[in-house]
């Protein structure tokens, strides 16, 4: 990193608007009201309006895109805070500058994803009568309550994080932050003092062991995959190798998420000194190493279900394997595997733009994935009491207005938040400040 990076680069995005930035903001409202205008349609209309149908005699699948976007949003949400939470843990400086975006991108993402549960239950009443009010009594025994919970818990565990790092740096900015926010800064610097931020280093240092420890124990390579692969009687989801998929998954589609919100800020806010080259670069090795650890997991899966498995497990793959978007979805984690290993050969093809158009591919894979996971799983269960009736799934209108419309909430989300708080560590300039001054010093003592 240059230099010459300074607390006007990470205020530039606060103090800057500009046509392109309502632009933006009008695009992404555009697609949010379309959602929500679908989303009415659908309370008003119930879930028969989207491609889902019970089984039997509806003949298809009860859990569709829906559930394959939670999935997806939690996966994101999950693999951001664990690339923020290594950067402080081990010493990662060289991510630091991405380290908040990370953050921010895990909050975005949760917000989606529990909004998918609301958007699925049809009727938001249910989230009291089926969640709240039921949890003393199915907390020991569902593994979609446990979803719930360590959603929930997650988000205290980001937000506390994010809030505790933010204190540091509204304190020391606030004079060129703008005063129409001033509630917001006061709330976040409620009593702060300097002597706090070494009690506070050590705080966000522990919050990052503890999310380094649970997630592959509890999010995405635990609890998430339970709730699929401890059903028997659902021959695509009833697998060991959940866990792990599920967490290169999360890590693959962060990392991506990541990658598209820096060029975009740096493009749009002239941070090439502040998110260098060798960071994108970086990034994208780690997508190359979770992409190929995505693979090798889905060959696993693959081979056990077509080398004699059991009846129910082999018509759950053959559905699968027969599938083009699931062989378009693997075509494309290849590219990028490929494009990660030929950036490592020869290091002259890499380019920031090429490295964005990898991980559009990383989410279009992994979101694609997913929504046949979850399809494929419910057309076979193991059970037969209904599979004289053929089933069909093809998402709605409406369904696929909710990809975009929560795609459009967690860009207008970024937006606004980056006119109110710093999207980068104020330690990114102290420090590399910090390291120039003892590089000089150094230079003169050798003079």
């Amino acid at each position: 990193m240059s230099s010459d990076v300074s607390r006007a680069d990470i205020l530039r995005p606060i103090q800057r608007t500009t046509k392109a930035y309502y632009v933006a903001l009008g695009v992404a409202s555009l697609f949010a009201g379309i959602w929500a205008i679908a989303w009415i349609y659908q309370l008003y209309h119930g879930l028969i309006v989207t491609g889902l149908s019970d089984w039997g005699t509806g003949g298809g699948v009860t859990w569709g895109m829906y559930i394959g976007l939670f999935i997806w949003w939690v996966g994101i949400a999950h693999g951001g805070i664990i690339l923020s939470a290594a950067v402080r843990l081990i010493g990662l400086t060289r991510y630091q500058p991405v380290a908040r975006l990370a953050e921010l991108l895990t909050i975005g993402a949760l917000m989606m994803a529990g909004l998918m549960i609301i958007v699925h239950l049809g009727r938001p009443d249910r989230v009291v009568w089926s969640v709240v009010l039921a949890f003393p009594r199915t907390i020991h025994t569902s593994p979609l309550i446990w979803d719930v919970t360590v959603i929930t818990m997650y988000f205290v565990l980001t937000a506390t994080y994010l809030a505790l790092t933010l204190r540091y740096d509204v304190s020391r900015l606030r004079d060129d932050l703008p005063d129409r926010f001033s509630p917001v800064y006061t709330v976040l610097t409620l009593g702060y003092s300097e002597e706090e931020d070494p009690v506070v280093q050590r705080m966000v240092w522990w919050l990052a062991l503890a999310i380094i420890i649970l997630a592959p124990l509890l999010l995405h390579g635990g609890v998430i995959p339970w709730l699929f692969q401890l059903l028997p009687s659902m021959p695509g989801w009833y697998d060991s190798v959940q866990g792990p998929q599920f967490l290169t998954i999360a890590l693959s589609s962060a990392i991506s998420g990541v990658i598209i919100l820096s060029y975009s800020f740096r493009v749009r806010y002239d941070w090439g000194h502040l998110l260098t080259d060798d960071i994108f670069r970086g990034l994208t090795m780690w997508l190359g190493l979770f992409v190929l650890l995505f693979l090798w997991l889905q060959l696993q899966q693959i081979i056990s279900g077509v080398f004699a498995p059991p009846i129910a497990v082999a018509a759950a793959t053959d559905a699968m394997l027969g599938e083009p978007l699931y062989w378009a979805a693997i075509g494309l984690a290849v590219l990028v595997l490929a494009f990660s290993f030929i950036t490592v050969v020869r290091p002259a093809w890499f380019s920031k733009e090429r490295a964005v158009l990898a991980s559009v591919a990383i989410l279009a894979a992994t979101f694609t994935e997913k929504v046949l996971f979850i399809v494929e799983g419910m057309m076979y269960p193991g059970f037969g009491l209904y599979r004289a009736v053929p089933g069909s799934y093809f998402p709605s209108v409406v369904e696929l207005s909710t990809l975009a419309g929560t795609i459009a909430m967690v860009a207008m989300f970024f937006l606004v938040v980056s006119k109110v708080i710093p999207v980068v560590e104020l330690h990114v300039v102290e420090d590399k400040h910090g390291q120039a001054r003892s590089d000089r010093g150094d230079g003169e003592v050798n003079q």
